[in-house]
């Protein structure tokens, strides 16, 4: 009986060796998918580097539109004479409201500072009439919002509030490297930094008062030929005395007298000698 058991237990023993030594070796288990490198978004392309850096005392750029230039102004504390210029001409009630109803476009204003009014021709303002003082604060106004980088793209003569004549409001944009100047034909001034800027308003710091041509042009009346008018006081006066010398020919012919006054001195004298002609004949 324990034979049969051993012979037993060792059948069993060698069919369990012989299963595991033809069992297939297990499957490799799968490779784990590889790692995508997460995609790296392109860098933005810089802005544009802008022309005309913003100053110090500038106030902060709100998103809305301003409503007040006035307030923008005082808080840069140096526009006091433009300010009072934009005042009375009425001229800054039309930005505010063009500022708060448009819904695109904008406005540029070229902002002398008070020591730029101070540098002008004394007296020269109060020597303006309304019209020309409307003009002048016109003439630094353009109808257009124009970034700090966007200067270089301009075309000259640009177009401002006061009009687009070259030959009476040139106004022309030189932009090279981090210099804005501005020509006038009559002075070259030049952008200094921004005082204000957003989506439709900009106001720009510049050194010179922008002096429209017109002011310093005028047209001259060619020559006149020379005027009667010119010589009609002398011409009355010999007419007068014309009329005098005929009134007192006409009297001598009435009365049979002779004016010495209405004769002249050749006359007498002829009339001296023909006397003593007679005188001589009758005697």
């Amino acid at each position: 009986m324990k034979q049969a058991t051993l012979f037993s237990l060792s059948l069993l023993l060698l069919f369990s060796s012989t299963t595991l030594a033809i069992s297939p070796a297990p499957a490799a288990a799968p490779k784990a998918p590889a790692a995508k490198t997460p995609h790296t978004p392109k860098a933005a392309a810089p802005s544009p580097k802008p022309l005309v850096p913003t100053l110090p005392q500038s106030p902060d750029s709100p998103d809305s539109v301003p409503d007040d230039i006035t307030r923008i102004l005082k808080k840069a504390k140096m526009f006091s004479t433009l300010v009072r210029l934009l005042k009375t001409t009425e001229i800054m009630n039309n930005i505010n409201s063009q500022l708060i109803t448009a819904k695109s476009g904008g406005i540029t204003i070229l902002a002398p500072d008070d020591s730029a009014f101070s540098n002008l021709k004394a007296g020269f303002l109060n020597s303006l009439n309304a019209g020309q003082k409307i003009e002048l604060v016109q003439f630094h106004i353009l109808p257009e919002f124009v970034s700090s980088s966007n200067f270089d793209s301009l075309s000259n003569p640009v177009q401002t509030v006061a009009g687009k004549d070259p030959a009476r409001l040139p106004l022309n944009v030189n932009a090279l490297g981090n210099s804005v100047n501005i020509s006038t034909g009559v002075v070259n001034a030049t952008i200094l930094g921004v005082v204000y800027a957003d989506n439709k308003l900009g106001i720009y710091h510049v050194d010179k008062v922008l002096l429209p041509l017109d002011f310093f042009v005028t047209n001259k009346a060619p020559a006149l030929a020379p005027s009667s008018l010119a010589k009609a006081p002398k011409a009355a006066k010999e007419n007068s005395s014309d009329d005098d010398q005929e009134e007192a020919n006409q009297d001598h012919n009435k009365s049979g007298a002779l004016s010495l006054s209405s004769v002249s001195g050749t006359k007498l004298m002829s009339l001296g000698i023909a006397l003593v002609a007679m005188a001589t004949m009758w005697s």
